[in-house]
């Protein structure tokens, strides 16, 4: 292989370097440089132009799917912008099992409000431990049958 060859594939590579990330442009020109020389290897003829470039645009698309092909690994360390354009860790951003879900307790606080007062004093008994007298749990019977109801004509 004559120094001229290698002139060339370095003439060649310089050429597709701009086509991938800064940090691997250095990387890209020798990967490309030592494929030329791999293929002029086999071959028993000079490559042409066109046949360097081609091998030279092979080796930069594999660049870029070996690139896709990485996995992306995030850190929880890793700082992200929120809705309102702060700084967060994304460790902060995680779900707390021992949060109170608001949504769900102002919809339970409506709810509660719309109930019949003797059915929140039944149920203030029952978390207290005080047993039901017969009226009590009777009307809490005919109250549970009678959601059961609505919720049946719903499904169908």
């Amino acid at each position: 292989m004559s120094k001229l060859s290698w002139q060339e594939y370095t003439k060649i590579a310089d050429n597709f370097q701009h086509k991938v990330r800064y940090e691997d442009r250095e990387d890209l020109k020798q990967d490309i440089i030592l494929r030329l020389a791999e293929v002029a290897s086999i071959k028993t003829e000079r490559l042409t132009l066109p046949a360097m470039l081609r091998v030279a645009s092979f080796v930069t698309i594999e660049y870029w799917r070996d690139l896709k092909r990485q996995p992306t690994i995030f850190s929880l360390n890793d700082t992200i912008e929120d809705d309102d354009g702060n700084s967060v860790e994304l460790s902060e951003t995680l779900a707390d099992d021992k949060a109170i879900d608001l949504e769900a307790w102002v919809d339970a606080k409506t709810w509660l409000y719309g109930c019949p007062r003797r059915l929140v004093k039944i149920a203030y008994k029952k978390v207290i431990g005080k047993p039901l007298n017969i009226k009590d749990r009777q009307y809490l019977c005919r109250y549970r049958q009678k959601e059961l109801k609505k919720h049946q004509k719903t499904l169908l």
